[in-house]
């Protein structure tokens, strides 16, 4: 095994708990590609920054520490209501907190730049048939690697112009991303989750929580799918009901094992609890939502940098709803930590309206690869990052202040470690293949 397979082997199996050998669900599917890889690896990251393997700008550690994502990439932004399913106002924003922390807003800009790149090579592999998908791209124009270099300075330069206003209105932190015009690569996402909040046409069909619900019962209860969700014996039913009723707005009617959900935390266990009124009906769906409970671990940036914040010293499930809320504009309403089993779970109700973005969303297709849809879907990543990370600090703007002043002058310097650090997880991703049982 050579020195960079040992490394990446003894990263992964320090947090993931399993021989990287022994060829877990969640290590078969990071070899997809390199993209998914990234998604799953978050903590080895952090391992090459602290290890000197990634470099990033040293002013850019001057910058105030602040609330970050931990694990920021192109899919981890999306649609969602604010207040969780308990509003209707869809916003689009940072959607995992999973790895939040205190911590340097240059390992965010980082992490999100070096997605950019590897999104490309992830629609190359889409596009070629690699990578199985449902829809056909084989004849779609794709971006290429200086589509993806220009989308990291439209990126950069978004974020600095919201710190900017940050300082000429310290109000502008209340802004959201509400709306965007029709030839915009995230109009049809944004349509798409109007209609599946409470209040839209869709929610009785494509809303997450229609599709998780038989609808063709007269109780609530989540649909039979083994490949989603598993049934739980009795005992185990009723200590969750009892442990975690508390924590929820309303009566629990059903509660599953989640299976096969996430990536990053693919290995870590959830539940789900169909929360809704007393009395079923389905006229009073709107009011169901579901509640998550799932087990948390140290958030990625920890396993390399646990000293750097007094308040990273919180449990795991605290100190994501600590940051989540910090972060937020309009925080979900049911968010919570429980200590259960000897774990720390985070609680918190899924969004009814909620919209990921793949990458080949944003790497395929005239709209992406022709019209600039790239460089405008990192534009808005930008501005709702930096909205995020200016809430970090309400009482001044130093925070905007310092970015304003030392990020435009490291722009290149970083956007150029990023390709190659992109580079690097693409052999990262071989390497993994060949941990991998035959």
């Amino acid at each position: 095994m050579t020195d960079r397979a040992r490394f990446i082997a003894d990263c992964l199996q320090r947090v993931d708990q399993v021989d990287v050998t022994a060829g877990s669900v969640k290590h078969q599917k990071m070899a997809t590609s390199p993209f998914v890889f990234y998604r799953g690896s978050a903590p080895l990251m952090y391992a090459d920054i602290k290890a000197g393997n990634f470099e990033l700008p040293l002013p850019l550690f001057e910058l105030p520490l602040t609330a970050v994502m931990g694990d920021c990439h192109t899919s981890n932004f999306g649609f969602l209501t604010e207040e969780g399913s308990h509003g209707d106002n869809v916003i689009f924003s940072p959607n995992d907190f999973d790895d939040a922390c205190v911590g340097h807003a240059s390992w965010d800009l980082a992490r999100f730049i070096t997605s950019l790149f590897l999104v490309v090579h992830h629609c190359q592999l889409v596009k070629g048939g690699v990578i199985a998908h449902e829809k056909d791209y084989s004849e779609k124009p794709i971006v290429d690697l200086s589509q993806a270099q220009q989308a990291a300075k439209e990126f950069i330069d978004s974020y600095t112009q919201t710190c900017q206003q940050g300082i000429d209105d310290g109000e502008s932190r209340r802004q959201a991303l509400e709306n965007f015009p029709e030839h915009h690569i995230l109009y049809k996402a944004l349509s798409k989750a109007k209609r599946r909040s409470a209040s839209g046409d869709d929610f009785l069909h494509k809303s997450a929580l229609a599709k998780a619900i038989d609808l063709t019962h007269t109780e609530f209860k989540f649909i039979e799918r083994s490949d989603k969700y598993q049934k739980l014996d009795d005992v185990l039913y009723q200590e969750l009901q009892t442990v975690f009723s508390p924590y929820v707005d309303d009566t629990i009617h059903d509660i599953v094992l989640r299976l096969n959900a996430g990536t990053g935390s693919v290995n870590m266990d959830r539940y789900y609890l169909l929360v809704g009124p007393k009395h079923d009906s389905l006229n009073q769906l709107s009011l169901c939502h579901i509640v998550e409970v799932k087990q948390q671990r140290h958030a990625a940036p920890l396993d390399s940098f646990g000293e750097l914040s007094p308040i990273n010293r919180l449990n795991p499930a605290h100190l994501t709803v600590n940051c989540q809320r910090r972060m937020q504009r309009s925080p979900d309403l049911v968010l919570d930590e429980v200590m259960w089993r000897g774990h720390h779970w985070l609680v918190r109700s899924r969004h009814h309206a909620k919209v990921g973005i793949d990458p080949e969303q944003i790497g395929l297709g005239k709209k992406a690869a022709q019209k600039g849809g790239l460089s405008d879907y990192a534009a808005a990543c930008g501005k709702a990052l930096a909205l995020a990370h200016c809430r970090g600090d309400k009482r001044s703007t130093l925070f905007e202040q310092s970015v304003v002043r030392l990020l435009p002058k490291t722009t290149a310097a970083l956007v150029e470690s990023c390709y190659y650090y992109a580079e690097q997880v693409v052999e990262d991703t071989k390497i993994l293949k060949t941990l991998l049982p035959s």
